[in-house]
């Protein structure tokens, strides 16, 4: 198994892409450590394959800097140190810029944005210890194109590929890659929380004609965790069917 005796956080892993990314990093060898605010969903993850393979589950509020630093030193508690980061926990809702509260401004930047940046800061230590490590943020095409009524979020989402670039820099020395999963449309809780017109109009615009499937971008993510991204860092991937092409 290429990630044995690896320990990987991801966050946002009780449902969506990042329950797919806990689940396959797991059949590829990784201790992983659940981050999310859902505890029911969160506990339903935890299994146990004789030290191979499990799953353990933290609470942490990614709104909260106080919850963030006790679910980074719970994490710590159970594993010395951490070999993968996964920020995959994100949070929207479609309205006008317009019309969005201060707390509504709040909250996106604060699950999107800060709190990866706070988790990260929190674990990055034990990686440079080690001098080994593996990053990956799960922002979105909204960060690098735009999406109209998500003004807030594609903003925070855009942060958080600019924090993907330059803390790969930073960490190079370390030997620690830092990368970034743009996914479109998939099919996850979130998208179906959105209005069934734009829905429909977001699916005929793939030119695959359908929704991704979390575990198509939870291959992405494990491919930038695992050993065959080694020399792979700062790279942002989008996987949204064809929706949006690099230039």
């Amino acid at each position: 198994m290429q990630l044995e005796n690896k320990v990987a956080v991801v966050t946002g892993a009780a449902s969506g892409i990042g329950k797919a990314t806990a689940q396959a990093l797991a059949r590829h060898g990784a201790r992983v450590v659940v981050l999310d605010i859902d505890r029911a969903g969160g506990e339903a993850m935890v299994t146990r394959r004789n030290g191979a393979g499990d799953i353990d589950y933290v609470h942490v509020d990614l709104q909260n800097g106080e919850s963030i630093e006790h679910a980074s030193r719970q994490v710590l508690d159970m594993h010395s140190q951490v070999s993968i980061i996964v920020n995959t926990a994100g949070w929207d809702r479609i309205q006008p810029f317009v019309e969005n509260t201060a707390e509504f401004m709040d909250k996106v930047l604060a699950i999107n944005l800060m709190g990866p940046l706070r988790l990260t800061r929190a674990l990055l230590p034990s990686m440079i210890a080690a001098n080994y490590g593996k990053i990956v943020n799960v922002s979105s095409d909204a960060g690098r194109v735009g999406s109209m009524g998500e003004t807030v979020y594609a903003a925070a989402k855009g942060g958080l590929i600019a924090f993907t670039k330059s803390l790969a820099r930073e960490v190079a020395r370390y030997q620690i890659n830092v990368n970034c999963v743009c996914p479109g449309p998939t099919d996850t809780p979130l998208f179906h929380a959105q209005p069934e017109k734009l829905k429909e109009a977001l699916t005929r615009a793939i030119p695959f004609r359908r929704l991704a499937r979390p575990e198509e971008t939870a291959d992405a993510i494990v491919f930038f965790a695992a050993p065959e991204s080694d020399y792979v860092t700062g790279q942002i991937l989008s996987v949204s069917g064809g929706l949006t092409m690099a230039g």
